[in-house]
């Protein structure tokens, strides 16, 4: 089925100490995210970049002073994401670190209940009073499930804006030990990659679908740190021993068989740490696949 489909760039790197994926966007565009969906028969628009402050120029800041910045390029997010599912679009956030997803989670659900998909090495399940590092892209779901800063819980609207029997992370392998305490409490469903390499990838989504029978929409939240850093060097925060090439494209290929998708998070790719592009390329090959791009 063709679709039509939003592009939508959220450069931010505010929620992370490291410069360079407010790159991001860019570099996927660079490699033909617009065409290789065209090539597919979809209909692709592409609102430009929401405006975000530099990183740079908020050196040495603390969490409470750039919790208003994030803030409002959250609230971006989830204005243009929430238009361009009333629009009848599929939105595609490029990022930008994964703190843009409360803003993007938090649009696409505006009037839906999703499942949502977190394919990540991380967790992102830190609050304030469990994270070291006080970045925000290491709080994003915990964000989106009513855990931490009051302000970015009630970004777009009140409250939380997933269920957390509606949650799922896949390729989880680089947790804080807080933060374990919170995901186990939490609800969620966790396929750490031990579960990925004992059960293997089809197995582990074949139990992620039927936990979601119950609904008829997905969101994806893909991480590409996910992914091993011999495939995908570019990442924000890179973690060994993670999926592989084939791993993620089976992930992609099968949910695109549901015909469930209802929206998608492309972050953290970094193009300072890339190779020639690697990383934003095989994140446009993962997305020509989740919309319907086949060996045969």
């Amino acid at each position: 089925m063709k679709k039509n489909l939003r592009i939508i760039g959220v450069p931010m790197d505010l929620g992370q100490n490291h410069r360079g994926v407010d790159m991001g966007p860019s570099a996927v565009r660079y490699a033909n995210l617009a065409k290789s969906l065209r090539d597919l028969g979809h209909t692709t628009f592409d609102s430009g970049d929401i405006t975000i402050p530099g990183h740079y120029a908020l050196a040495n800041t603390s969490l409470r002073e750039r919790l208003p910045l994030i803030c409002n390029a959250c609230k971006c997010a989830y204005e243009l994401g929430k238009n361009a599912v009333e629009h009848g679009e599929i939105p595609i956030f490029l990022g930008g670190d994964h703190s843009a997803s409360i803003g993007t989670v938090g649009g696409v659900t505006h009037d839906a209940e999703i499942g949502l998909i977190w394919i990540d090495a991380h967790g992102d399940f830190n609050t304030p009073d469990t994270s070291d590092s006080q970045n925000v892209h290491g709080m994003a779901l915990a964000v989106l499930l009513g855990l931490g800063p009051r302000e970015l819980v009630d970004v777009g609207r009140p409250g939380p804006k997933v269920k957390a029997e509606n949650v799922v992370l896949i390729g989880v392998r680089d947790l804080d030990q807080e933060e374990k305490e919170l995901i186990r409490a939490s609800g969620c469903t966790v396929f750490t990659m031990r579960d990925v390499d004992e059960i293997g990838i089809r197995a582990v989504l074949t139990r992620v679908l039927k936990g979601f029978k119950h609904l008829d929409k997905i969101h994806v939240s893909l991480d590409l740190d996910v992914m091993d850093p011999l495939d995908a060097p570019g990442v924000g925060t890179p973690s060994q021993g993670g999926l592989t090439y084939r791993e993620g494209q089976l992930i992609m290929e099968i949910l695109a068989e549901t015909e469930k998708l209802h929206s998608v998070d492309i972050m953290e790719i970094n193009p300072i740490l890339d190779i020639q592009n690697r990383t934003a390329q095989m994140a446009v090959n993962l997305v020509s696949s989740l919309f319907g791009k086949k060996i045969l």
